[in-house]
Formats: C-alpha cells, structure tokens, sequence
C-alpha cells in the first residue's frame, strides 16, 4: 500500500486499519483524516511524499491573462461574435485549470 491510497481510503476504514496495527493509540474516533492517513503511514513504514512546490510559474501572469480574456470575452458578447466569444471562453477555461493545477502541485 503507498501512501497515495491511504489518502483514498475512507475514514472509517482508516480507522479500522487503525484499530488492527495501532491498538495502543488512544483517540482513534477523534482524529481527523490527515492524522490517521499521517498516523498509519508512519507505522506501516511508508514514506510522505514530498511536495514538488513550483516557483516561478507565473501565477499572477496567468491571472492577468484570464483578465484580458475576460476583457475580449465581452466584447464578443456585445458583438455577437459567438465564434470569437466559444475561443475565449476555451482559452479562460485552458488558463483556469493550468493554474488550479499549479496550485495543486504546490
């Protein structure tokens, strides 16, 4: 098991497993779910993996592109340029998860 299905597994479970490895922790039912997957890991000998933080990526340029294709996106609406208006909405879309995506490897 890796620690990336610990963080699958439901809570109840988890705390099953729990119960199983660790029946000397006290507070099973209390603890959150970051706590038992971090509980569990460290004593079944998996390890946490490292946070790949990402500098440099240009999150507030990014921001400001979706701005600007805000910008063009409404002024396609005001056209009826529906064509123009489908590109851009694609594009805010594209810039959306490229940054959401950033966010999630940081």
């Amino acid at each position: 098991m890796e620690y990336h299905d610990l963080q699958k597994t439901r809570v109840g479970d988890l705390r099953e497993m729990m119960k199983q490895h660790c029946p000397e922790v006290v507070g099973v039912v209390g603890m959150k779910k970051e706590e038992l997957v971090d509980a569990l890991a460290a004593k079944l000998g998996i390890e946490k993996p490292h946070k790949h933080v990402a500098f440099g990526l240009g999150k507030r340029k990014i921001k400001a592109e979706i701005k600007e294709l805000r910008v063009k996106r409404q002024a396609a609406l005001e056209a009826k340029d529906y064509g123009e208006l489908s590109k851009q909405r694609r594009l805010i879309h594209r810039r959306k998860r490229k940054l959401r995506r950033m966010m999630q490897l940081s």
